[in-house]
């Protein structure tokens, strides 16, 4: 079921979502015939939420910074900030940190980017020098649903303005063919989160295969737009190392260090309230549900950090044995985990400093 929200009802996005869907899919609404739970959905409410969208506009604040950023104690922070043009996801990965997050009964896509654009560009007019980065994908999937919005191509042309500024499509879907013909200023980053097959088949479902990803990789690549991977989470599993080979293997197969932006590096991660909703929904079969793990640094589960370290030093030491030049990095890790991997703190990781180095503060 689609709901439009009366108030969004001029807005180009609703315009295609009642060109493209029938009418009975579709039901114009003064205010949700739902309310947003105090806490935790229940699993069968989060499913649900998946199948239900809601285009309304958001009265909040689209730009902020990364969540990293507010843990610069425990975690060494790359700088990241996130426009967010809608919340949760239509595809279903088991280790999803959604799920200890929203408390919304439906998937929404935010029908005024009219709006959200005015915000960046306050931001950007001010700091156009600064090499700010800005990613679409922190509580949506940033392209999975971009053939029904178009968000992109208007993104995308924003961005062509100020070149310093870099965009970020972060995704699981191989949905790219919508914006591959917009002019670009060099400036736009097309990434994949990436798992070898295994994991994908396993533990990330309704998303794209891992050929489906690699090959709209290829696409973007051809086109001219840098591209990025992000083997994160790494997931244990007894064949971890031959199955982290052969993905460190494919990425050098098939790309260069001149095409990736970046390649970065996380494991499995998790608020200890979502372990409940993810043995529910996904089963004790799951390789996130079994896995062996501790509260760790920012109140999160993880796995031991000896165990992440060997994982990090292999799955680096793997592509860096195909090409010394990747530029690589740790997400949402400790200064410890960066030193046991790479020997120094990001500042002093040549290629990295740029991520790394603190920018003028825009927001708390």
């Amino acid at each position: 079921k689609i709901y439009l929200d009366q108030t969004a009802m001029g807005s180009p996005v609703v315009q295609r979502i009642r060109d493209l869907f029938p009418a009975n899919k579709i039901q114009v609404i003064d205010q949700p015939t739902w309310s947003e739970r105090a806490g935790l959905m229940t699993p069968e409410q989060f499913n649900q939420s998946k199948k239900t969208l809601f285009v309304t506009p958001f009265k909040g604040q689209f730009f902020k910074r990364c969540p990293g950023a507010t843990q610069k104690k425990s975690l060494s922070c790359c700088n990241y900030h996130v426009l967010n043009l809608g919340a949760q996801c239509n595809m279903n990965c088991s280790y999803c940190y959604l799920q200890s997050y929203l408390n919304s009964p439906v998937m929404k896509i935010y029908s005024n980017l009219d709006q959200a654009l005015l915000e960046l560009k306050e931001m950007a007019d001010l700091h156009s020098e600064a090499p700010f980065r800005v990613g679409t994908g922190e509580v949506i999937d940033s392209l999975s649903l971009d053939s029904l919005t178009l968000y992109s191509r208007e993104l995308i042309s924003f961005f062509k303005s100020y070149p310093k500024w870099t965009l970020e499509f972060k995704t699981k879907s191989a949905e790219v063919d919508q914006f591959l013909d917009v002019p670009h200023a060099g400036n736009v980053v097309v990434s994949w989160s990436i798992n070898p097959p295994v994991i994908i088949d396993r533990e990330e479902h309704g998303t794209a295969n891992f050929e489906e990803r690699m090959q709209a990789a290829r696409k973007c690549a051809d086109a001219g737009f840098q591209i990025a991977f992000h083997i994160d989470p790494m997931i244990w599993h007894p064949e971890w190392k031959e199955s982290y080979a052969y993905l460190a293997s494919e990425i050098a197969q098939r790309f260069t260090p001149k095409e990736i932006n970046v390649i970065s590096i996380g494991a499995l991660r998790f608020q200890p309230e979502q372990k409940t909703m993810m043995r529910e929904r996904f089963g004790m079969k799951s390789l996130v549900t079994s896995a062996e793990v501790f509260m760790s640094e920012g109140g999160k589960m993880r796995y031991d950090l000896k165990l992440r370290q060997e994982m990090f030093q292999f799955m680096i030491s793997q592509l860096k044995s195909h090409d010394p030049a990747w530029r690589i990095f740790l997400c949402m890790e400790t200064p410890e985990s960066w030193i046991s991997s790479f020997e120094s703190h990001p500042m002093q990781v040549e290629g990295l400093k740029t991520l790394f180095r603190p920018l003028p503060k825009l927001l708390s």
